[in-house]
């Protein structure tokens, strides 16, 4: 597969990424689930992304944008949009690499996002009560101040910092046969699919997004750009009814297959990895085990080696008991 010249990323890119977080970005672990491995049938093995320094992948590319500024560009300082795992892993950056950052987050972002947010350096504006009302905002101070604008998601920066995982999990597990990856607008399995197919491309890349909420599915059904959203989530860091431009670019070619899960899977994948697991998720982070536990993969996993994305774990304490009594009537 010669995917190098024909997609917005290539692995060079990505290999360069490893080699500027170096360091800053932790290789995160990557052990077998008994429990999984035995519910599905085949060999799963789960990547703490939620182990990553501030709890998500989101570092990873939040870094790789940053470092890769120049001088006059880091020194106009930055400004970013999100309601939380990429507002973490901007602000970090700005304090690793002493970038001044501003993140805009809308008015219902979890406290706890916004008080880490603001403690790692950044100085955070509550805005909006919507994405639309949020981004302009951030359109606003990128025009009054110059500051440059870091996406969350549909940058060849951010999109190679993600795919450092995919070079983790080859340098870990080689002979992998299927990759999970939890999708939002795209970021992390666009990376990773680069990282992985540029090496083997006999490897499956798996997406899942909810039912609720899922754009990037329904893109790749249709062959073009198509916003869904049809409800909330409990995979509020994955709520993006409208993937990339860039990211849907490379899914459309790399990505073997999307899932969709319903919110009790969701649910009840948060229980089981806290139960037989030990691992606390937040909701986008349980995907990929939840289309694994639901058994809509069967086709892929028996008796084959899998990699499943745990891609964060920032989670309010508060909202643990809620998600764990509700899912514990139905949890085996």
């Amino acid at each position: 597969m010669h995917i190098d010249n024909e997609l917005p990323v290539t692995i060079n890119d990505v290999l360069e990424a490893k080699k500027r977080i170096s360091g800053f970005v932790y290789k995160t672990g990557m052990p077998r689930s008994n429990y999984l491995s035995e519910c599905c049938k085949g060999d799963i093995y789960l990547k703490f992304e939620n182990m990553q320094r501030t709890g998500s992948f989101k570092m990873r590319g939040a870094f790789n944008k940053l470092s890769s500024l120049s001088e006059e560009e880091r020194a106009r300082g930055v400004v970013a949009c999100s309601a939380g795992n990429h507002a973490q892993g901007v602000s970090l950056s700005c304090a690793l690499l002493g970038i001044n950052g501003k993140v805009v987050m809308p008015k219902g972002a979890p406290k706890s996002k916004v008080a880490a947010t603001t403690d790692y350096s950044a100085q955070v504006i509550i805005h909006g009560d919507n994405f639309n009302e949020t981004i302009a905002k951030v359109s606003e101070i990128v025009e009054t101040e110059g500051r440059i604008f870091i996406p969350p998601y549909d940058d060849e920066k951010v999109i190679a910092g993600q795919g450092t995982i995919g070079l983790e999990i080859l340098e870990d597990l080689y002979d992998v046969d299927n990759v999970i990856v939890p999708i939002g607008g795209g970021g992390l399995i666009a990376g990773i699919a680069v990282a992985i197919k540029s090496i083997n491309p006999t490897i499956n890349i798996i997406g899942v997004q909810a039912e609720n909420v899922h754009g990037m599915a329904s893109s790749f059904r249709t062959g073009e750009i198509t916003a869904y959203r049809a409800g909330s989530t409990l995979a509020d860091g994955c709520d993006v009814a409208r993937p990339g431009k860039l990211t849907f670019e490379i899914v459309k070619k790399l990505v073997t297959d999307i899932i969709l899960v319903s919110e009790n899977d969701i649910r009840n994948s948060m229980v089981a990895l806290i139960q037989r697991n030990k691992i606390v998720t937040e909701g986008a982070g349980a995907l990929a085990s939840a289309a694994l536990l639901s058994g809509k993969l069967d086709q892929y996993i028996k008796g084959r080696k899998t990699v499943s994305i745990i891609s964060g774990g920032n989670i309010d304490l508060s909202r643990v008991s809620e998600i764990t009594g509700a899912a514990e009537a139905c949890l085996v």
